[in-house]
């Protein structure tokens, strides 16, 4: 189930797939990062929430950079301020990709127990809450901290995340379509009945046909819904592979990472 713009069949995904070290949090890129901490205004289950940012290598006097919002998944959750940049956070501090890719990168960490969204994956209950989650505001008022004080171009803001960070992707997508110059949610699900909210933003979502953990009907049906509505969101879905289609997704050379950096908010 290729979408039509995309070029790839099941042979070349399998011949461009970039081997990565299977683990993450090196020392190395970890210091690349900037600790920090966004607090609530008011009480609830979540009052703060930590992050690391990845400001670009060299910062150009006049230039705006792209921001990149990365929302990991649920085996990276907890209060240590470094799980979370497993995967894609730690792949974009490489010395090649930060020179290629000159971004502010936000990784914020979900507290244990805790979720980016208001699916919960354990229930077939398919529709978002009236608000926002603790966790998602919090997430919100970071993107804003970022947009206020960095040299940021506020028309290229993407946002992507993997598993449970896939369902946060899809939600703050259709709360905030206007905020993000494209969306790349990686096997995560959505509420379909909302799908019209999506129509006009770029979107490229991924999963593996053979993921146990978030069936890929999943991601079918929310590109199923947003067609419906009149949307053309591109999707990849990856034969034979389980859960982790985010290796492919990210580290591909005509994957997410090039694609959301060649979009722009109209």
């Amino acid at each position: 189930m290729l979408h039509p713009r995309t070029r790839w069949t099941p042979l070349t995904c399998m011949l461009l797939f970039v081997a990565v070290p299977a683990m993450a949090q090196s020392p190395e890129a970890v210091a690349r990062f900037e600790p920090g901490v966004i607090k609530a205004e008011t009480g609830g289950p979540t009052t703060e929430l930590k992050y690391q940012l990845l400001k670009p290598a060299k910062i150009e006097p006049g230039v705006k950079y792209p921001v990149v919002l990365f929302l990991h998944g649920a085996g990276e959750r907890g209060d240590n301020n470094t799980a979370q940049l497993k995967y894609l956070p730690e792949w974009m501090s490489a010395d090649d990709m930060r020179a290629k890719y000159p971004c502010f990168l936000i990784a914020p960490q979900c507290p244990t127990e805790r979720k980016w969204g208001s699916l919960d994956w354990r229930k077939k209950v398919d529709g978002y809450a009236d608000e926002p989650i603790a966790e998602a505001k919090l997430v919100e008022a970071l993107l804003k901290q970022v947009l206020e004080t960095q040299p940021v171009d506020k028309d290229r803001v993407y946002l992507t995340g993997l598993s449970m960070g896939g369902f946060g992707s899809w939600e703050m997508a259709v709360r905030h379509p206007d905020w993000f110059a494209a969306v790349a949610p990686i096997c995560g699900a959505g509420d379909t009945s909302k799908a019209k909210a999506l129509v006009g933003l770029p979107i490229w979502a991924w999963h593996g046909d053979a993921d146990t953990a978030v069936p890929v009907q999943k991601s079918r049906d929310m590109i199923a819904a947003i067609k419906a509505a009149g949307g053309d969101p591109k999707y990849t879905e990856l034969p034979g592979v389980g859960h982790n289609s985010w290796t492919a997704a990210y580290t591909n050379a005509d994957g997410v990472i090039p694609w959301l950096f060649q979009q722009k908010r109209k």
